[in-house]
Formats: structure tokens, sequence, C-alpha cells
């Protein structure tokens, strides 16, 4: 990281240094060269927010560390908070690997989306009909609220396409990111809310996030006045900084020329030593920076007391708090219950093939398929589309594909096909419907129009194991579950004291 900075700092391009072999390992570098847009609090882990807000504009910070690596960042802009936005979107999508025919016609197909709804279609019936979002079409093409306050984020050209729109219900023109190609409507923008309106929100962030440590550093303080935490006239520490050396940062240091054991501090009456010391810098060396030795055996001291602090008065919560003890009890025998369910239940069900398929030959009549129709359907926006795809089937030359090239030439939204076997009775549009084999007139459900060709039509039938394999599992291990309990209940005698129990409510 040092190195990459280094060139940085020689006049090379920051993107370019990103991009290239050997730069950043943050995989989406190779695409925005590092570029990760604007961010507000909470949106990035801590150390990384607190570097970013404290690094001036255009400047190169140093290196510094997160769970995930070391980091160089270059500030690039700053600006006011712009609030927070919830927005709904229709998108239609392009693989990583699109070709640009495919890239054109979903551009084609998203601006003429956009057409309808400027000449009064519904947002809501353009969503269902041709939106490839799957985990927003249910919700009427509705994202999570993302901007200041909130932990989501979306790519800088959504955002920013987004926050231009100036009203609620305003929708954008298409726009494209890496996903595809977009039309966004805003539905909600808040500005940023008053210290006072916010102040309990951002406490309980604080309390999750990794700021919560300056707030365990006054515990900690609180807890030395607690436990009279005394350090001695000479603590000890001299030995190490003398004997450590470089080994000491690829854990290959010992401690084992130390012959005392000179107390280093004292807590409610007993002693932490040199030793103690000593096995602490011994398991704790990893991510220690290099540095005079001094520094690094002071740093360490400060960990190592914080640690033996905290752990000291966790070993009393269960004497102090016995409300505490009650819950420690009760997550114990919940443990040891979840174990014997995994071991008797459900990791048996999983583990165990021979007797699931067992069970599932023993009860083969259980798993079946309904009747199905083995068929290709075809989807319309007109009924002029769907008589003109009737049309071309009577002539059993026109192949799907060229009956799509037809009727899509003018509009990529004329026409779609599914080709599968499907469940009339869980497919709304074919429910009570009767068909033929081959192809079939043409008929209209909930403002769609459908021309169905009928290959065959499946009767009842048995399915296979693998088919079945979920239902099967679930169905397994209840017979497992039963057959242990019937096991414990001729083991144990169970007597239930009835009048106790139906005098609870009377208490």
């Amino acid at each position: 990281i040092l190195g990459l900075k280094a060139r940085i700092e020689k006049g090379e391009d920051f993107a370019s240094v990103a991009k290239m072999k050997n730069g950043s390992e943050d995989p989406s570098a190779v695409n925005n060269g590092g570029d990760l847009g604007f961010f507000t609090a909470f949106q990035m882990v801590y150390p990384f927010e607190e570097k970013a807000y404290t690094t001036q504009v255009a400047s190169i910070s140093d290196p510094f560390r997160t769970r995930y690596g070391y980091h160089i960042l270059k500030v690039t802009d700053k600006r006011p908070a712009r609030g927070t936005i919830k927005v709904a979107h229709i998108m239609v999508a392009t693989g990583k690997d699109a070709s640009q025919d495919a890239i054109a016609n979903a551009e084609k197909k998203c601006n003429e989306i956009y057409d309808k709804l400027m000449q009064g279609s519904k947002w809501e019936e353009m969503v269902a009909s041709y939106s490839d979002d799957p985990g927003s079409t249910k919700k009427n093409g509705e994202l999570p609220a993302f901007g200041s306050g909130t932990s989501q984020r979306m790519v800088p050209v959504f955002e920013e396409a987004s926050f231009s729109l100036t009203k609620d219900g305003e929708m954008s023109k298409p726009i494209r990111t890496e996903y595809g190609f977009h039309i966004i409507k805003r539905l909600e923008w808040k500005d940023v809310q008053p210290f006072e309106a916010m102040k309990k929100e951002l406490q309980t962030k604080v309390n999750k996030d990794e700021r919560s440590k300056k707030t365990q550093d006054s515990f900690v303080e609180k807890l030395k006045k607690q436990y009279n935490f005394k350090l001695p006239k000479t603590n000890g520490l001299e030995w190490f900084e003398s004997n450590l050396d470089t080994s000491y940062f690829i854990g290959k240091w010992k401690s084992d020329k130390l012959t005392t054991d000179l107390e280093i501090f004292n807590l409610d009456g007993k002693s932490f030593t040199q030793k103690q010391f000593a096995a602490y810098l011994e398991k704790s060396y990893r991510g220690i920076k290099k540095d005079e030795n001094k520094k690094v055996i002071q740093n360490q001291y400060k960990n190592w007391v914080k640690t033996a602090i905290l752990e000291y008065e966790e070993s009393k919560l269960v004497s102090k708090y016995p409300d505490f003890k009650a819950l420690v009890n009760e997550y114990h025998d919940g443990i040891i219950l979840y174990e014997v369910m995994s071991d008797k239940v459900w990791n048996k069900a999983n583990k165990d093939t021979t007797g699931l398929k067992k069970f599932f030959e023993e009860n083969r009549d259980k798993y079946l398929w309904s009747k199905r129709l083995d068929a290709e359907i075809y989807e319309c926006n007109s009924v002029e589309n769907a008589n003109l795809v009737f049309k071309m089937m009577k002539k059993k030359s026109n192949t799907s594909k060229e009956i799509i090239e037809k009727v899509n030439a003018t509009s990529e939204l004329n026409l779609k096909v599914k080709m599968n076997k499907f469940d009339p009775e869980q497919t709304s549009y074919l429910q009570g419907r009767t068909f033929v084999v081959g192809r079939n007139k043409p008929f209209s459900h909930e403002g769609k129009h459908y021309v169905v060709k009928l290959v065959n039509e499946l009767p009842i039938m048995r399915k296979e194991f693998n088919e079945a394999k979920g239902a099967v599992t679930s169905d397994y291990q209840n017979f497992l579950e039963k057959t242990w309990l019937d096991e414990l209940n001729k083991k144990y005698i169970v007597k239930v004291n009835y009048d106790v129990l139906y005098n609870l409510d009377k208490k």
C-alpha cells in the first residue's frame, strides 16, 4: 500500500493505479478506478469514514487499516448532505457479458417503456409487465430508501439521477448502469432532520458501530475506579521494551528469557503480572505495526489492560446480576437442546441419505406431479399481435424465434415467450381452460393476450427423488422428530399437575 501511494505521489493517476494489475484488490476498481461516489456517515466502516472526513479535498490519505485490509483514499469532493430519498424503478437488465445487439435491444425496449409512460400508461402495470428486477416488481418497483442517515447505497449514476428529480412522482429518462437500463420514479424525499429528531436513532447506530469503542473506553475507566485499579511504582514493562525484536511481528517472538514475574497492575486486589502480559503479547501480534519497542509495548499494554478489565467484569456478571445468570442458564439449556435436535433430526435428515431415500421409496405416492402442460406460451400486448402469432403458427416451419423476430420487429414490448412444463392450477391464466395438442385460439386474461401451443399433456405421475428432495427432507425430519419424541415418552414418565396449571391465570 505504501508502494502504491508513492507511485501516485510521483504523478501517476489514482484511477489508473487502482485499475492496473497489482493495484487495488477491490474487484470493483477494475470498472470504477476506485471511485466510490459520495457517501455519508454510517455508510462505510468507521475507520474508513473517519479517514475520509478528516482528509482534505484533492489530498491522499496515509495508509490506514480496516477489517478488510489496508487502504489509501483520495478525497475528490465534498458537498452538503442531500437528505433521504425513496424511489421506484423499472429495469431492463443486461448481463455482464451482453453483446452489443443485446444492449441495443435493451435500450430500445427501455425507451419504448418510457414513451408509453409519457403517453399515460400506468406505472404499476408497466412495472409488472416489463421490469426485470425480481426484488422490486411485486412492490411496484419500490426500492429501499437511500441517502443521508441510511446504510443503503446505490451506484453513483443511479443516485445522481434519483436526486436530480425535483418532485414526487417525477420520472427520469432511461439511464444506464452496469446492471442495465432504468427508468426512475421519485416517491418521497426528506431533508436531513434536526439533531434532536435524530438523536435516538444515531445513538442506536453508534452503539452497533465501531464508534462504540469510545463508549467502551469510558466504561473501562469507570470499572477501574469501581475495582480500585492500582499501578505499582515499577510496573515491569522495561524488560519487554529491552527484549522485543522483529520476530515479534511475524509471531515467532517468545518470552522464555523472562525470569521475573513482577506485578504490572492490580485490580480488585488481584495481581496481573509480567508472565500474563507475556502470554498476551505472544498471542496478540497480528496486525501490529512495526515501530520502536517502547511504543509497541505501550500500545499493547493499553490493549491488555482494557481486555483484562473487561474479562474480569464479564466473570462477575453472573454474581452481580441474577437476571443475567438466569438468562445464561436459559441459553445454556437451549443450546444443548439445539445440538441434540441437530444430531437427532435436522442434520441426520441431511446426512442420512440411505434413510432419506428409503423413506422416499416407502412414501412415493405422496410425491406426485399434478397434470401439467408441456407448452410454448406466447404473451402478447394486443389482440392483433396474438392473432398474428396464431396465424404464423399455422405454418409449422415457423419457429418460435422467427415468430418473435416478426412480432417484435416494431417493438420489444409486443411479445415474450415461455417454454416449460406448466401446472394449470398454479398458473392463473391457464386455470379452468382446456387445450388441444398444437396451436390453440388466443385468449385474454387481466389485460394480456395469450396463445398456447401445446406439445403434450402430461398425466399425474410420480416425482423422482431429485424432483421431490426438498419436500421429502422436510417430511423425513418430521418423521425423525416424532420417532425420537415417542422414544423419550417411553423412557421418561411425564406427569402434568393440572391443579397448578389451571390455577396460573388466577394467580
